[in-house]
């Protein structure tokens, strides 16, 4: 994802709708971007006249706004839109299933996020105001999609004027092949934890090389434990911004490792995370 030259929000017409349309608006002219509403349900006068109320009191849109309704199975109706306008990105904040109370991210977030042909940013935290995005926090972990994540990252950071990345190498602890139980297999652990993070950051670093970071503060973590959990927390506990994942593969056996991974994100969004097709 090089370039973001239209972007998709899923509308649900939930108390999150104004700072979800305010959010979708400043990334579209951030990035220069067409913006469209997709809605799942049914279109009255009603809505039409609250959701052009909302894109009113919003920034003046650069590249315009395109609104669908459409019935049917919200993941399906959102998918099949990704794919007939060539979206670029998807935004999915707070989707209500029409005529239920109950608004929801997760279960939807985990079907579109495995099927998306595209990128997806999931919003927790919407807001009417803008808030600075400070710092990024980005998966390093080792696999082929990885430098296309970290180049997005920076493609990112720079439309957002973020300072601060982090790109975070997960390790699996069995990486190590110790046992601990004394002094002598404790020393031995950690020479072996250094030896995979020089490693791990060489790997990095030859990735870097071909992106321009002049605009950034770049800092690598290794860190040793279970893959999209450990990413997880970490950005929970330095409140990052944005934590940037690689896309789950899509093929039957890697598809089942999703669940070990992005799925731990998914059922507890640490922040806002931007998972890169």
């Amino acid at each position: 994802m090089q370039k973001i030259d239209k972007i998709l929000i899923g509308i649900a017409f939930s108390p999150n709708l104004k700072p979800n349309i305010f959010e979708a608006v400043r990334l579209a002219n951030m990035f220069e971007a067409e913006l469209v509403g997709v809605h799942v349900g049914e279109k009255t006068v009603q809505k039409i006249a609250d959701l052009n109320s909302l894109l009113k009191e919003a920034d003046t849109l650069k590249k315009g706004f395109k609104a669908i309704w459409q019935d049917g199975n919200p993941v399906d109706v959102i998918l099949q839109t990704c794919t007939n306008e060539n979206i670029d990105l998807l935004i999915l904040g707070a989707l209500q299933q029409e005529n239920l109370l109950k608004y929801y991210v997760g279960s939807i977030a985990r079907k579109i996020t495995r099927k998306a042909p595209c990128s997806v940013l999931l919003l927790i935290k919407p807001s009417i105001e803008r808030f600075k995005c400070k710092h990024i926090v980005v998966s390093g972990l080792k696999d082929d999609r990885t430098e296309e994540t970290i180049r997005t990252s920076f493609l990112v950071a720079n439309k957002l004027e973020c300072k601060k990345i982090t790109i975070v190498e997960e390790i699996k602890q069995e990486e190590l092949h110790v046992t601990v139980n004394d002094d002598k297999s404790l020393r031995r652990a950690n020479i072996a934890k250094e030896r995979i993070t020089k490693r791990e950051d060489r790997r990095v670093k030859n990735i870097l090389k071909n992106i321009d970071c002049s605009n950034q503060t770049v800092k690598m973590q290794s860190i040793f434990g279970k893959r999209g959990y450990s990413i997880g927390h970490y950005a929970k506990v330095k409140r990052a911004d944005l934590l940037v994942m690689n896309a789950p593969a899509k093929s039957g056996i890697l598809d089942r490792i999703f669940t070990h991974d992005i799925e731990y994100i998914l059922s507890e969004l640490p922040t806002d995370v931007l998972i890169v097709r």
